[in-house]
């Protein structure tokens, strides 16, 4: 039904050494030394009284070596960390057996603002992002149909393409300026296959004006593209996972982990704001609006909606409950309505999920828990219906499987949020 997003890759064999030519009149290094691009290798609770923590110290896992470990106790300092503002630059490429249809200015207007806007609300006003683009077309050295683009790339030619991009890019961007870079190709060349769309990393970071290149967004979208897959991709770039199942014959459904509920999951589901836990990790969640639910029964607190904006660019009440269920495993508790990213969802509800720290991003680090395992909703605008009426709603209680612990709803607030009551 929907073309799903493209996972990362690593670029699996070395880029040529050497200077790239630099014009204009900047007063900076006439080569740009682009480093080796070598593939990456990888990348129990204390019985007693109910304590709901403001500092939720207890119930951050820690961030072990799996690629895009979901721990969150600390920052992979390789990544930009989405804080106060990032700035991004898009370079046009094109292809000598192609003349672009879209103008720079078209093309940037399928991104952004949209893209920026994302990321606002998600972060309730705590972070920016800057889009630069170019306004003209970069001709590539080879046609289109020589770089043999396709999700699942060749190697070789992959690195062909990244190789020429550089070669081209360089002259004109001033790599040095931007912590993001987007690579945008021309959607109507005839070798461009939208759906390689992906991020690109390197095991050693590329050397340009002076600064390092660790990864880049290589952008193949039609035009109009897909919604929110900047966003997706994007989303790679600030260390996140692919939260979507990748079926080993191709054939399937892939959104059997996550469905509509966050946009590292599916850029077309209907509630597609970031995950509590994934505001935490990023820092957009302060850990006095995280709960750490500690004991055998906690007492009843609120969830404000997490989609709802804030006041003044605060985060505002408590927006993420978490239980720990082991050393590497929690439960993440938050509730889900129709506000800012999440204002197309079908349903509301206090929306349970599995967090595991040691799974490697696409092999399900986040598990969606359906408290309504006989039904499903929105089944014609739903990318995964069975799990579009995931949430707990008023007056139910859900029994976490493989788990002693239920959560109640026992009710709503005037103001919205949820009231809710944990017990292991």
């Amino acid at each position: 039904m929907f073309r799903h997003p493209s996972t990362e890759v690593y670029v699996p064999r070395q880029l040529p050494q050497g200077g790239l030519p630099r014009e204009g009149d900047r007063a900076r290094s006439a080569a740009a030394a682009f480093t080796s691009l070598a593939a990456l290798a990888s990348m129990s609770l204390v019985a007693g009284p109910a304590v709901a923590e403001s500092v939720a110290g207890p119930c951050a896992l820690e961030r072990t070596s799996a690629h895009h470990s979901e721990g969150l106790d600390t920052w992979n300092s390789s990544y930009p960390r989405p804080a106060k503002k990032l700035d991004a630059v898009m370079v046009f490429l094109s292809f000598p057996d192609a003349s672009p249809a879209a103008t720079p200015q078209e093309l940037t207007g399928d991104y952004f603002p949209t893209t920026s806007r994302f990321f606002e609300r998600a972060s309730y006003g705590r972070f920016q992002l800057r889009p630069h683009p170019r306004t003209e077309w970069i001709e590539m050295p080879r046609a289109s149909t020589e770089y043999a683009i396709a999700r699942d790339w060749d190697a070789d030619k992959r690195s062909m393409y990244l190789k020429d991009a550089l070669s081209v890019a360089d002259p004109v961007v001033d790599f040095s300026q931007y912590d993001i870079v987007y690579f945008v190709a021309d959607p109507d060349a005839p070798g461009v296959d939208s759906d390689a769309t992906k991020v690109v990393n390197f095991d050693q970071p590329l050397r340009a004006d002076g600064t390092d290149v660790r990864r880049i967004v290589t952008v193949f979208e039609q035009h109009p593209p897909d919604r929110n897959v900047l966003a997706h991709e994007t989303g790679h770039v600030f260390d996140l996972p692919d939260l979507y199942h990748r079926p080993r014959d191709g054939k399937g459904d892939w959104d059997t982990h996550v469905g509509d509920w966050d946009v590292m999951g599916s850029q077309f589901g209907l509630a597609p704001d970031l995950f509590g836990w994934h505001k935490w990790k990023l820092g957009w969640l302060e850990p006095h609006q995280v709960t750490c639910v500690q004991g055998t029964d906690s007492a009843p607190f609120t969830l404000d909606p997490l989609a709802a904006p804030a006041v003044r660019g605060q985060a505002g009440g408590k927006r993420l409950a978490v239980v720990r269920t082991g050393r590497g495993s929690v439960l993440a508790i938050e509730a889900r309505g129709s506000h800012g990213n999440d204002h197309q969802t079908c349903t509301e509800g206090v929306l349970v999920y599995r967090v595991r720290n040691e799974t490697e991003s696409g092999g399900g680090p986040i598990q969606v828990l359906d408290a309504h395992p006989e039904s499903e909703a929105c089944w014609d605008s739903s990318v995964y219906p069975p799990l579009a009426d995931a949430p707990v709603q008023v007056g139910e209680t859900f029994k976490v499987p493989g788990e002693r612990t239920r959560i109640q709803v026992v009710g709503r607030t005037p103001s919205g949020a949820w009231t809710v009551k944990v017990r292991p």
